[in-house]
């Protein structure tokens, strides 16, 4: 990660239309409301597994996250949940 708090994504083929069902004025409500189900869904899952260091190096991690708090451009917010994750591991 580049010292924000998002996940580089490979997308999900099926997302770009739920977004487009989801701006079409021709779709129901009923599939409106599927598509909208779907796209929570991924990006619940998506947040769960940003903050998860399970599988990786830890001294990249500690790297990464040393390097966010050391970021002029990030901003507070992150840069004292990346002080936390550090403390903690």
């Amino acid at each position: 990660m580049n010292g924000s708090s998002k996940a580089t994504l490979i997308p999900n083929p099926s997302s770009g239309g739920h977004k487009a069902n989801l701006a079409n004025p021709n779709t129901s409500e009923e599939s409106k409301a599927h598509s909208k189900e779907i796209l929570e869904g991924e990006l619940a899952d998506v947040e769960t597994n940003v903050n998860s260091t399970e599988g990786k190096n830890p001294n990249n991690v500690a790297g990464g996250l040393k390097a966010t708090i050391a970021n002029p451009n990030v901003s507070q917010e992150a840069k004292d949940s990346a002080k936390e994750r550090l403390d903690a591991m």
